[in-house]
């Protein structure tokens, strides 16, 4: 049992607290308050008025999979030889040992949604873990949790290299088409067989992952920067009745009345720190996350790992914030906004009772870039403390 106390409290559930308290308890949040009794063996952090917050969620990144001073023997997150490999899973993938997770885990991101890269039109499924532990199948919190797809310029790129479809976004759209009504067909037949072996679709490992997707298990986890890819990504979705995220959403700011309208899941923003590289970022820029966000849109925001190193989560949402985004919801836009679009606000994203208890303590506010991270804890347990 841990206490923290004489602690400025930002709970991302809408109470705060400047001098409060919160027991922890079997990897759980116990209570919160301003004045919590407890018993004799529970350890005491008195942590002086500084800022305590929940950990922080990167809601898409490729940490360990695209593995930091590796070079090419740790680069895993595209397998570029087949436009449509939704069998692919990212936890066959991810190192823990990836020097990422220690330098995201010491800045207070505690919880992570990495995956396949961009490369395919269906690039694989991505998975939410902790970034402590040795051991994937200890970190994850789920471990298939959306499907990769990709519009616009990258598997343009990877596949007119190959010489093969898809070379356009028309290639790109079609081939999603095909593999979505194919995936619909083999659960069609599987329902109508009602478990008679004799009448089952022969086994297809794509399309029962593809399965997934169509019966709305999990979301498809749309890469698109460009206005016109986001709105065929919503096009797509709409039309076969599959729930979506929508990742990067570069250009966002240029179709605002459109997401509103058509779109109620939130974004996720990213990443901003970065050059522009490719025709599609052309109109990058810090004010996309404040511009969404006071139109009513949930904005999550991103790393996207490694383009932007993990650790620099907050400096991306203290930018966001600096062009025009609410304090405040820029801090939601890397806790529980992210959890909520990634359906994991049950677990992580806020200090509530029941909660894991994942909080990290700032020297300072976390906008800050003087303030330093002091305590990190992840599942009750204190993994650093300055």
């Amino acid at each position: 049992m841990i206490l923290i106390k004489n602690a400025n409290i930002h709970t991302m559930a809408g109470t705060d607290y400047k001098n409060g308290m919160i027991l922890i308890d079997k990897g759980k949040i116990k209570e919160i308050g301003e004045n919590i009794n407890i018993t004799d063996d529970a350890e005491v952090i008195d942590v002086g008025g500084k800022f305590v917050m929940p950990g922080l969620i990167d809601a898409h990144c490729h940490i360990g999979m695209f593995e930091s001073g590796t070079g090419k023997p740790g680069v895993d997150g595209n397998e570029i030889a087949d436009p449509v490999t939704p069998q692919l899973r990212a936890i066959d993938a991810v190192n823990p040992m990836d020097i990422g997770f220690k330098e995201a885990l010491e800045s207070g991101v505690t919880t992570v949604s990495t995956g396949p890269g961009s490369a395919n039109v269906i690039g694989g499924q991505f998975t939410i873990m902790k970034t402590y532990g040795n051991r994937v199948d200890d970190m994850i919190i789920n471990q298939c949790s959306a499907m990769k797809i990709a519009f616009g310029e990258n598997p343009k790129r990877c596949y007119s290299e190959l010489k093969k479809s898809p070379i356009t976004r028309m290639g790109i759209a079609a081939i999603l088409r095909e593999s979505l009504i194919k995936a619909q067909r083999y659960v069609d037949k599987k329902e109508k067989a009602n478990d008679d072996s004799s009448k089952m679709p022969e086994y297809d490992m794509k399309m029962e992952e593809l399965a997934k997707v169509i019966r709305k298990e999990i979301p498809l986890k749309a890469h698109a920067h460009r206005a016109d890819d986001i709105l065929t990504a919503l096009r797509v979705a709409k039309e076969f009745d599959v729930d979506i995220t929508l990742d990067h959403c570069t250009e966002g700011h240029l179709i605002v009345d459109y997401l509103k309208e058509g779109y109620q899941k939130g974004v996720i923003l990213g990443p901003s720190i970065s050059s522009r590289s490719k025709v599609e970022l052309q109109n990058l820029t810090f004010k996309t996350p404040g511009i969404l966000s006071k139109a009513g849109i949930k904005v999550a925001i991103m790393t996207d790992h490694p383009v932007i190193p993990l650790q620099y989560l907050p400096v991306c949402a203290a930018l966001a914030a600096r062009e025009g985004m609410d304090e405040e919801e820029a801090l939601k836009a890397v806790t529980i906004n992210a959890a909520e679009i990634l359906g994991i606000q049950d677990k992580v994203g806020s200090i509530e009772v029941g909660k894991d208890a994942d909080i990290v303590v700032y020297s300072g506010h976390p906008f800050d870039l003087r303030s330093t991270v002091d305590i990190v804890i992840v599942d009750g347990k204190v993994v650093k403390r300055k």
